[in-house]
């Protein structure tokens, strides 16, 4: 069961905050004590810590920061850490950063429910004034050992990386030597928002040299992902799914699949078979060899993703059925009603698939009531509730090891490859099971982006100005089934699916409506969610809008966005840079915005068209980025980069295609994924506002592209739109036909 948490608060107390001194050094813990035994194998952390620490500084000056998120590419095993580091004035260099273990108590992201789960672009803002307070507070802690050993009033010391430095005798004490000789003052200081450095004191934050810490190990092959995970003892496994899910196997012929070398045991599960064998080639094989009769009474198997589309879009169109309002300001039924004009268009979104490089997997041991997993899980707690109802325990008695990931965009919260994994180590109590997906398995069976429908209505005045916009969207439920208590409190709202509806343009009278399907079918969240489909639908409305009323695209955003100076900034430059007004012989640019995850984004996309072929060509894409606070200004370019590309992938090429419940792509020769050589030049500004906290990085790139591209087609075929991702040449050649 799921329930709706509170965020934790990011107050430290004295209760909360808790240091020891000793020949190892000082730890600095948010949250309970735990055995010694825990911390240092869970943290890596120096040998006799008797706390779950953030920070540990050891007497050779070397201090050890936790990270508390899943490192996933988007650099976050740096970004953190860096937040502590900046405000207790560490020296870079002698840091060293540990993953930390599956302890929400203690390691829980504030901004997301007090849950270790990294996702929906709020590890950094909901991490950043919870680790700052905790370095501000360890610097105060410093200074005060310091002063009661240098025998001087606090008020005189100042730190410089590494180091308090008292300037009036000279002299200075190394953190390392603080960490061996110091004592503890009592009371502790506390350390309020007072106590964090201004901007312009920083040395970490925003710096462009400051490396990310993951990447050498990756460089050189040391990096360990769930995949590369090798215990003792351990035997593999695998699972054999039914075509369409909710489908049981009634009849198992196992005989040839016992029969290959290696295999120790055939698991029937409810939702298919397991095999556990010595290798993972035998599984492979024995997994083939299976012979199933499946039950055929899925109410999956009328799932037809063709045809749903059709139906949901009839369903938008339907006014008369009533959706769940996201947003009701004025009343833009009347408004449009009203109008002089009104501009009507429908934009659909079909099924995707995540596609990371590393396929899901997981290695678990169970012995009695207690369960260890080894995962490349983006959320720690979800994966001990997974683990304790697979193994018939209970989350306390889970222990989940973080690894890094090879890719994840939503795909690795889910429960699934978890569950895997502990059923079978169930069947071998005590041994290890290392479990992994094949391509063909992550593709059919995974928890794509739902197929949406956007149906938009703008209406305009004589002068083309907007009087009232109606935005509904029909989609199946990610919240339905993942956080079913928010959802019914919600009223069956589903607010991931309806992100990016709700926008910062300046309109008179707004209703969102969101309008759910339940065709049998999981969805889940994939990167950006909500914004990278109804992005496409608002900003692709914006031009048809401003092409309704004669006004050039960029002056008409700027127009609808007055108030909002960040976002006109980012619009301004971004067509500065792509040079807006110069005609292109043969191309054309397209422009879109928005403003998600706390961060305003502009892209332009330069594209050209084979009209015979029906084929996009992408040449250049010009985007600028207002992040708030630029922690890793660097890792923001690279993470912008990754978005769009991922971005330009969707918009034009990709799509799971399902016909009477069964998935039709297998692997990558049939699910099409931007290639190398179909690359764009990108160019990325970020274009910090200190002033602001920082935005979420990982997603906001990837909303705008889209509607960019096929903004940028319209312009250049005189207003062919498309209204349907991705844009296949058939469907350009449909629309070019009229």
């Amino acid at each position: 069961m799921v329930t709706r948490l509170e965020p934790h608060t990011t107050a430290l107390s004295r209760r909360s905050f808790l240091v020891t001194l000793g020949g190892a050094g000082i730890a600095v813990a948010f949250g309970g004590l735990v055995p010694v035994a825990h911390a240092a194998t869970e943290t890596g952390a120096a040998e006799g810590l008797t706390l779950n620490v953030w920070v540990t500084i050891a007497p050779d000056g070397i201090v050890t920061l936790v990270s508390p998120a899943a490192e996933m590419g988007q650099g976050v095993k740096t970004a953190l850490p860096l937040l502590i580091a900046e405000d207790m004035d560490a020296d870079w260099d002698k840091v060293r950063v540990v993953q930390a273990p599956s302890d929400a108590e203690t390691y829980g992201n504030p901004g997301f429910y007090g849950i270790q789960l990294t996702g929906g672009s709020e590890t950094v803002r909901g991490y950043y004034q919870l680790l700052r307070l905790a370095g501000a507070q360890t610097r105060k802690i410093l200074l005060a050992i310091a002063a009661t050993h240098l025998d001087v009033p606090v008020g005189e010391l100042t730190t410089e990386p590494g180091l308090v430095v008292h300037a009036g005798s000279g002299r200075t004490l190394s953190y390392g030597a603080i960490a061996a000789h110091g004592v503890l003052p009592d009371p502790l200081p506390q350390a309020s928002e007072a106590d964090l450095k201004p901007a312009d004191q920083w040395r970490y934050i925003g710096r462009r040299d400051v490396d990310r810490v993951d990447v050498p190990s990756k460089v050189n092959g040391t990096a360990q992902f769930g995949i590369d995970i090798n215990l003792p003892d351990m035997l593999h496994g695998a699972v054999l799914r039914p075509p369409v899910p909710g489908e049981r196997p009634e009849r198992i012929d196992d005989a040839a699949a016992k029969a290959v070398k290696g295999i120790t045991r055939i698991v029937p599960l409810a939702y298919g078979i397991g095999i556990i064998g010595e290798s993972t080639d035998a599984v492979r094989r024995a997994k083939e060899a299976l012979v199933v009769t499946w039950s055929t009474d899925s109410r999956a198997r009328t799932y037809d993703s063709a045809a749903l589309a059709q139906a949901y879009r009839d369903i938008g169109r339907d006014l008369a059925r009533q959706g769940v309002p996201a947003r009701a300001e004025g009343d833009a039924p009347a408004a449009i009603v009203g109008a002089a004009r009104v501009v009507v268009a429908d934009y659909v979104t079909d099924l995707v698939y995540h596609a990371p490089m590393e396929p899901m997997n997981a290695t678990a041991r169970v012995i009695g009531d207690r369960v260890e997993v080894w995962a490349p899980t983006q959320g720690p707690t979800g994966t001990q509730g997974f683990a304790a109802a697979a193994a018939g325990t209970t989350p306390d008695k889970v222990t989940v090891h973080t690894t890094l990931l090879g890719g994840a965009f939503g795909r690795k919260a889910e429960a699934d490859f978890i569950t895997d994994a502990v059923l079978l180590a169930r069947e071998v109590e005590g041994r290890p099971v290392k479990m992994i997906w094949s391509r063909e398995d992550d593709v059919r069976h995974g928890k794509y982006r739902p197929l949406a429908t956007q149906h938009v209505e703008v209406g305009l005045d004589r002068a083309g100005a907007i009087t009232g916009w109606r935005h509904r969207v029909v989609a199946d439920s990610i919240f339905a089934r993942t956080l079913p208590e928010m959802f019914k409190s919600d009223g069956g709202l589903d607010t991931v699916v309806t992100d990016g509806t709700i926008f910062n343009y300046r309109v008179p009278a707004h209703l969102v409506e969101y309008i759910r399907q339940d065709s049998g079918r999981d969805v889940g969240f994939w990167r950006a969610v909500g914004y990278g489909q109804n992005a496409f639908g608002v900003e692709c409305m914006i031009d048809e809008v401003a092409a309704a009323s004669g006004v050039d695209p960029v002056a008409l955003r700027l127009h609808l966005l007055s108030d909002q100076p960040r976002a006109r900034k980012v619009i301004e430059a971004v067509a500065r840079k792509a040079d807006w007004p110069r005609p292109r012989e043969g191309r054309a640019l397209g422009l879109a915005y928005t403003d998600a995850f706390g961060g305003h984004c502009a892209e332009v996309a330069e594209v050209s068209l084979d009209r015979d072929s029906g084929e996009i060509r992408l040449h250049e894409v010009w985007c600028v980025i207002d992040p708030g606070v630029a922690l890793q200004p660097r890792n923001i370019e690279a993470q912008i980069t990754g978005a769009i590309v991922f971005g330009v992938s969707h918009a034009l090429y990709e799509q799971i295609n399902i016909v009477a419940g069964e998935v039709q792509e297998s692997n990558f020769d049939s699910y099409r994924i931007l290639r190398l050589s179909e690359m764009p030049r990108i160019h990325v500004e970020v274009t910090p506002t200190p002033e602001n906290k920082p935005a979420g990085i990982g997603e906001i790139g990837l909303p705008p592209i889209g509607p960019a591209i096929a903004n940028a087609v319209a312009r250049l075929t005189g207003g062919v739109r498309l209204r349907h991702y991705p844009f296949l040449p058939d469907r350009v050649k449909a629309a070019l036909a009229g």
